[in-house]
Order: structure tokens, then C-alpha cells, then sequence
């Protein structure tokens, strides 16, 4: 299994997307407080999040707690700070592969100490970074495609629907 970080998240919708994509990916998620937003069901309700109660998730006060709490984690820092791209690294079954907040990313010194570890994706330009749930689908499914898609559905079903004029 995939593990999803998430530190600091501020924004709730953003959360909800990431919330869905570790639904689908059969990833677990992670979220380390202090948080922009409260998880309670009347929020989560409103935000349309249907799957919320099938979603394998945890929740921190501190990444000191989270690091209490998960002994021994491999945990991939993404950053648009990193040396080298999210798609060469190997990402093992059981690693964490965490985001920063959307404001700041991670701070400096908590990548300083993982810097063999920092990934980055590719951008063109100057724009600062991707939309936070993007970036997690992007990196998550790398990670889910280096093991072959364990688990997921790879194919779907076509229904053919022929207009009335029988040309599609």
C-alpha cells in the first residue's frame, strides 16, 4: 500500500479531491494538523464527500506525532525544491510520499533532512506549482504504476450508443 501525507492541508476541497484519489488508488491517508479546516461530518456532508467513510485515513496533531506513531517510515518529500524528478525515483510498497501545505510547501528544515528522498515534478516556466490534488494524482499514480496497478480495475466497458442518424 501507498501512503499519502498531508502537512498542513488549508484547503478543504483540495482535501476532498485527495480524499477520493487514495479511495480509488487503495492508498491510505494521512493528514498532520494543524489544519485550515476541521474533518467533521457536517463539513464533510456538505462537501459532497459520499466515499469520506471509505476512505482509510489518519489524523495528527504534529508531525512529531505522525513520526511517533509511524516508526521507520520511508517517506518521499514532494517539493518544487528537489534535485531530481518524481518519476526516477523507486517507490517501495509500504512508502509515504508527502505534500506540503498550499500556501508554503514543506519547510526547508524538514527537507534538509531528507534531501535524497525530495521529489520533484516537472513544470514549464515560472508558475510555482500544481493544484495540490493534482500533484498527489500525478505522483501517487507513478508510484501505483511502478507496481504494476496491484489491485485496481484495468479495464473498462464501452456502451455503444449509435446516434439516431447512426453515425457516433
Amino acid at each position: 500500500m501507498i501512503h499519502i501525507v498531508l502537512l498542513e492541508p488549508e484547503i478543504p476541497a483540495n482535501t476532498g479531491n485527495i480524499g477520493r484519489t487514495c479511495v480509488a488508488a487503495g492508498a491510505r491517508l494521512h493528514l498532520i494538523g494543524p489544519m485550515g479546516f476541521q474533518i467533521n461530518e457536517k463539513q464533510v456532508r456538505r462537501a459532497g464527500l459520499d466515499y469520506w467513510d471509505k476512505l482509510d485515513y489518519s489524523l495528527y496533531d504534529s508531525y512529531p506525532d505522525f513520526l511517533a506513531k509511524n516508526p521507520g517510515a520511508k517517506i518521499y518529500m514532494a517539493t518544487t525544491k528537489a534535485r531530481q524528478v518524481y518519476s526516477d525515483v523507486s517507490y517501495e510498497d509500504d512508502c509515504y510520499i508527502m505534500f506540503g501545505k498550499e500556501s508554503a510547501g514543506i519547510p526547508e528544515e524538514l527537507l534538509v533532512d531528507h534531501e535524497e528522498t525530495t521529489v520533484r515534478i516537472p513544470m514549464f516556466g515560472d508558475i510555482r506549482s500544481l493544484n495540490l490534488s493534482n500533484s498527489v494524482a500525478v505522483v501517487l499514480y507513478e508510484a501505483l504504476r511502478q507496481h504494476g496497478f496491484e489491485n485496481l480495475s484495468r479495464t473498462g466497458h464501452l456502451h455503444h450508443h449509435h446516434w439516431k442518424d447512426g453515425s457516433l
